[in-house]
């Protein structure tokens, strides 16, 4: 009896474990030195990328981020099949191995694309307000209240904090 409650209490909290959605401040934790890493990289501020990857894919519980790795909603240009709840699911979203590697995708658009290649040459990577607005102005989104949702979440949780500032910079010895 007492290893027919053990396995029942086991296969319950395992049920509940799975059943638990990601936090933002999990989230945050799991993912900043990505994207602290992606910023670094490219030039597209931390806050902006942990921002939106938090926005579009809901702290990473969307069904996007949970079966494809796909933490901003980008399209593909091929059909991929995967399978949710026993049903098999075709999409155009893309699949990516990782969440770095959405992230890495992601400032790649920002940095290629032309609707937002210019950003990285005019905005600096602690300049997430602009970065957030032009994003928008340059048709990222459709929804006209996009990059005041984003800077709420980077505001909220502090993700600014990740933009490393020309002050944060250790400085460079004068030579004399």
């Amino acid at each position: 009896m007492k290893k027919l409650y053990f396995l029942t209490l086991l296969l319950v909290a395992s049920f509940a474990a799975s059943a638990q959605k990601n936090t933002p401040s999990g989230y945050i934790e799991k993912h900043k030195d990505d994207a602290i890493r992606i910023m670094h990289e490219t030039g597209v501020p931390a806050s902006i990328v942990l921002g939106v990857a938090m926005h579009e894919s809901a702290c990473g519980n969307s069904i996007l981020a949970k079966n494809l790795n796909n933490q901003f909603g980008v399209k593909g240009n091929s059909r991929i099949v995967y399978y949710r709840d026993n049903k098999k699911v075709k999409t155009l979203y893309k699949r990516y191995e990782s969440v770095y590697d959405s992230f890495q995708d992601f400032a790649r658009i920002m940095t290629e694309r032309s609707e937002f290649n210019g950003l990285i040459e005019k905005l600096t990577h602690f300049d997430y307000t602009n970065w957030a607005h032009s994003i928008q102005n340059n048709g990222y989104a459709s929804d006209p209240k996009w990059a005041k949702g984003v800077l709420r979440i980077i505001n909220k949780y502090q993700l600014y904090n990740f933009d490393e500032k020309p002050e944060d910079q250790p400085k460079l010895a004068q030579n004399n």
